[in-house]
């Protein structure tokens, strides 16, 4: 998961928790409409956590899930365990059971040449490194959320649905990429593991928030398919800088856990391409309630119990070194619009709402309006001219990273 993981999900209450009845109790608080609702604006926030999904949308998903599409399309990008990487096949072999010396002595050799590599990392690049563990490390909140969806809830935690299936697979290979790359920080003596784990325990404790309906199918899956593919860009990013200043341990791990991310993402793009099939005109609106919430971040509470911006340095390091930039929010957009044909939607007499329309509208030209914001703040920073600003990370044993040149 990284910077942008997990696909949450809400909770269901009363009948008067149904989205129309907060559309309306949002109106007249002044709140605006209820789908663009930011995720700090707390006067509309439990409005959306406590929404019951709509009706048909419950309804479409199910059809997915009991009508043999999720077995089919989804299950398949599984890799089967024993196919699967495991973190011991990427890193050094400690373990204590009984080996010849030569064994030994690899394995030795190993641990120091991982270490030798890791010296080359820049601080900048193993600061990502860390924020993109930690978010892994979050997985217990991703999977809690997760579970309570309308589409993948497991009421026995061993339910044989599909969509349960699916949630249980999904947590099982993203638990391997915090496991792997924490063994891999803790190996490579460059950080404060101490300060390391106090954050993911604060990140656990602390949890986080959907700026969204948390417990709408539709808003899920197109959360979860932005998700993975932020993910997926982060954690390649991360992989290309370490092959570039010489870790190959480290560009050899990032690239695998990319990989899944990549298969991730293949997923949930392809289920949202299946409801828009099913129900054009409400997958548009759910589109365009994510995007105008924004797609915000897993890990945005994280603190090391210092820095209460933690994440924000950690953000802003992200974006100087090309990990994962502004630019990289409006090429997703542009090709998930791309992807699910969106442009396309209501012709050759479908049927879209005049509020469907309208969503369709907005989703095709954000791409242009984030490039034309990105291309205002570029300029804003650039005529300031301003002295480089630096952060210190208590993950790094407090050394300064720049954080805006």
């Amino acid at each position: 998961m990284s910077m942008l993981k997990s696909f949450p999900h809400g909770l269901g209450v009363p009948a008067q928790g149904n989205p129309s009845w907060c559309r309306s109790r949002a109106a007249t608080r002044g709140g605006g409409r209820w789908a663009s609702c930011k995720a700090n604006a707390l006067t509309n926030f439990e409005d959306l956590v406590t929404g019951m999904p709509a009706p048909e949308q419950v309804e479409a998903v199910r059809c997915l899930n009991l009508g043999g599409w999720v077995e089919q399309h989804l299950l398949p990008l599984l890799t089967p365990v024993d196919e699967s990487w495991q973190p011991s096949d990427l890193l050094p072999c400690l373990s204590l059971s009984p080996r010849s010396a030569e064994q030994q002595q690899q394995a030795t050799t190993t641990t120091e040449e991982l270490q030798a590599r890791a010296a080359s990392v820049p601080d900048d690049v193993l600061v990502c490194l860390v924020g993109n563990m930690v978010t892994e490390e979050a997985l217990p909140t991703y999977m809690c959320m997760g579970n309570r969806a309308e589409a993948a809830h497991d009421a026995t935690g061993c339910s044989p649905d599909p969509w349960a299936r699916w949630l249980r697979g999904w947590t099982a290979e993203e638990n391997r990429h915090g496991d792997l790359l924490n063994r891999y920080l803790y190996l490579c003596g460059r950080v404060d593991m101490r300060q390391v784990e106090r954050t993911v325990h604060h990140l656990l404790r602390n949890g986080m928030r959907m700026p969204v309906p948390p417990s709408s199918p539709y808003h899920n899956v197109v959360y979860g398919a932005f998700q993975e593919r932020a993910t997926f860009v982060s954690h390649s990013r991360v992989a290309r800088h370490a092959a570039r200043h010489g870790d190959r341990c480290l560009a050899r791990i990032c690239g695998a856990v990319a990989a899944d991310e990549r298969r991730h993402e293949t997923a949930y793009a392809r289920a949202v391409g299946k409801l828009f099939e099913v129900d054009p005109d409400g997958m548009a609106r759910a589109l365009a309630d994510v995007l105008r919430a924004k797609v915000t971040m897993p890990g945005q509470f994280m603190t090391d119990g210092r820095d209460a911006d933690l994440f924000a340095r950690f953000s802003a390091v992200a974006q100087r070194a090309g990990v994962y930039t502004a630019r990289d929010y409006g090429d997703m957009v542009e090709h998930f619009v791309r992807r699910w044909k969106v442009p396309e939607l209501g012709g050759a007499g479908g049927q879209m709402s005049g509020e469907g329309r309208r969503a369709q509208e907005y989703v095709c030209g954000l791409p242009r309006k984030i490039r034309r914001m990105e291309e205002l703040a570029h300029d804003r920073v650039t005529k300031a001219a301003k002295e480089p600003e630096f952060a210190r990370f208590s993950w790094i044993f407090d050394r300064p990273v720049c954080i805006r040149a």
